[in-house]
């Protein structure tokens, strides 16, 4: 379990996910597929940590992160950012 959010790596692929978009393409993400149709799926078990810790609201193919989603998505990224 992560020390930075409290979650398992099954969550934090979510998060993760969501890191690597916001690399890429330099803006914030607040939207993430969760099913795109063309084999990349998210982990259920961590949506629904996501979820539960109210971080994350699932709707369809799609999810939203939360306010504090969207601080635990900046920890995660700054912590990634500290391995430069």
């Amino acid at each position: 379990m992560s020390q930075t959010t409290g979650l398992t790596d099954k969550g934090l692929s979510i998060l993760t996910f969501a890191a690597y978009h916001s690399f890429v393409s330099g803006e914030k993400v607040r939207r993430v597929v969760l099913d795109d149709g063309k084999g990349h799926h998210a982990d259920a078990d961590g949506v629904r940590e996501m979820e539960e810790a109210g971080y994350f609201e699932p709707e369809g193919e799609r999810g939203t992160l939360t306010e504090e989603g969207l601080k635990r998505l900046d920890a995660v990224i700054e912590a990634i950012r500290g391995v430069r």
